[in-house]
C-alpha cells in the first residue's frame, strides 16, 4: 500500500489532479485585442454554441414529450398549461411555438446580430441579439438615444444560456413570426426556413439571404447533425 501510495503522489506531481479543470478559454466580457476574424470566430464559437445546443437539446424534449402527449391523449394538464402559457387554444399551434428551429439559424442570427461575439450588448449584457427592454426593474443597459429624447434600452442576462432562451420564446410568441413557426414543424431545411425571416430585420429578404450565407460560408449546418 505504501508504495501505491508513493506512486500515486508521484503521478499527481508530475502530471497534475485529475481534478484540475481547465481554465476557459475566452470569457464573453473581454474581447481580446486585435483579434483577426478566425479567432473572433473561434471565440464566438466556444462562447455560444454550447449554449446553444443546450437550450436547443431542452427545448426538443420538451416538443417531443409534448407532441407524444397531445397524440396519445395523456397529461394534458402540462399541455393546457403550455397553451395558457403561450395564449394558444389549438394542438397543432402550441406544437408550432414549441419546436425549436436549426441552431444552424440561430448561430447564423447570433453571428449577425453580435458581430460574431464583439458587439457592446454582447460584451456587456450577454445580449445576443439586441432584445429591447421596456421593463424598468429589469437588469438592462442602455443601448442609444433617439433625437436625445427617448432612451432605447436593452435586456441585461444573466448568461449566454438566458439570452438563448429568451430569442427561442420571441420567436415562439410574436406575431411577426407566425409564417416562421408554421414553416417549422413542416421542414428543417434551414435554408427554406430563413425565407420566412425576412420581418426579424429591416432589411427584409436581404436579411434572408444573408443568413443562407452565413450558413454555407461557415459549414453551419454541421451543427443540425
Amino acid at each position: 500500500m505504501k508504495y501505491i501510495y508513493l506512486i500515486l503522489l508521484l503521478s499527481v506531481s508530475v502530471f497534475g489532479s485529475a481534478q484540475t479543470h481547465k481554465k476557459p478559454k475566452y470569457v464573453a466580457s473581454v474581447v481580446p485585442a486585435n483579434m483577426t476574424t478566425e479567432q473572433k470566430k473561434e471565440r464566438f464559437f466556444y462562447l455560444v454554441a454550447p449554449a446553444v445546443e443546450k437550450v436547443h437539446n431542452m427545448l426538443m424534449k420538451r416538443y417531443t414529450t409534448i407532441a407524444e402527449d397531445i397524440k396519445e391523449g395523456k397529461d394534458l394538464k402540462e399541455v393546457n398549461r403550455l397553451k395558457a402559457l403561450y395564449n394558444i387554444k389549438s394542438d397543432a399551434k402550441l406544437l408550432q411555438a414549441l419546436k425549436p428551429h436549426p441552431q444552424s439559424i440561430v448561430l447564423a442570427q447570433a453571428a449577425m446580430e453580435s458581430s460574431w461575439g464583439t458587439s457592446r450588448f454582447f460584451v456587456e449584457a450577454n445580449n445576443i441579439f439586441g432584445v429591447h427592454s421596456i421593463n424598468p426593474n429589469e437588469p438592462r443597459i442602455a443601448a442609444s438615444e433617439k433625437h436625445g429624447k427617448r432612451t432605447v434600452w436593452l435586456v441585461k442576462f444573466k448568461s449566454i444560456d438566458e439570452s438563448v432562451r429568451a430569442y427561442y420564446r420571441t420567436m415562439a410568441i410574436s406575431k411577426a413570426f407566425k409564417k416562421f413557426r408554421a414553416t417549422r414543424v413542416e421542414t428543417d431545411n434551414p435554408h427554406v426556413l430563413v425565407k420566412s425571416l425576412d420581418r426579424y430585420s429591416e432589411i427584409g429578404d436581404t436579411y434572408a439571404k444573408q443568413l443562407s450565407q452565413v450558413i454555407n460560408h461557415n459549414n453551419l449546418t454541421e451543427y443540425d447533425d
